[in-house]
């Protein structure tokens, strides 16, 4: 049996950020609960708050004063944590390029794991980067969990 989207262990949930953005891929993501594309059906599930969260989800360019805020914000997703960056201004800053307002695209503010191109992205391209580091996520799951269990069975083995 092919991996597919049923072979992941849980659901991924994703926090939306908008650090600065006109508002069109906020659109787009929204458009993603509707029933054309219903994302929750694939386990992935937008929630209110950066502490439920798998992955950061980020739109726009980072705007002055947005920049301490999305780094608190990025602290505040348990580990292990990542982010994706939807559109073009959040990659380069898109049509904000001269702004005077603007802090830096989101790399230069918070790590960035996936990158979705355009202006805006359509929705199958935010969900192929949602499943591209939902796999990535689960690989390091998998290391984590591989390695603890090493440790408890090397501690088994240890006469005290």
């Amino acid at each position: 049996m092919g991996k597919g989207l049923n072979s992941f262990e849980r659901a991924v949930w994703v926090y939306h950020l908008n650090t600065g953005s006109c508002n069109a891929c906020d659109i787009e993501i929204v458009s993603l609960l509707t029933p054309r594309y219903d994302v929750e059906r694939f386990g992935i599930k937008l929630v209110p708050s950066p502490r439920h969260a798998d992955v950061l989800l980020v739109t726009g360019p980072v705007v002055k004063g947005m920049d301490e805020r999305a780094r608190r914000i990025y602290e505040q997703v348990p580990a292990p944590k990542a982010v994706i960056v939807v559109g073009t201004c959040g990659t380069d800053h898109g049509v904000f390029y001269s702004s005077y307002n603007t802090a830096g695209p989101v790399d230069q503010v918070i790590p960035v794991d996936v990158y979705v191109p355009g202006c805006p992205p359509r929705p199958e391209a935010i969900i192929e980067g949602v499943v591209k580091l939902w796999a990535k996520l689960e690989s390091q799951r998998r290391g984590v969990q591989e390695t603890a269990e090493q440790d408890a069975a090397g501690k088994e083995g240890v006469a005290l």
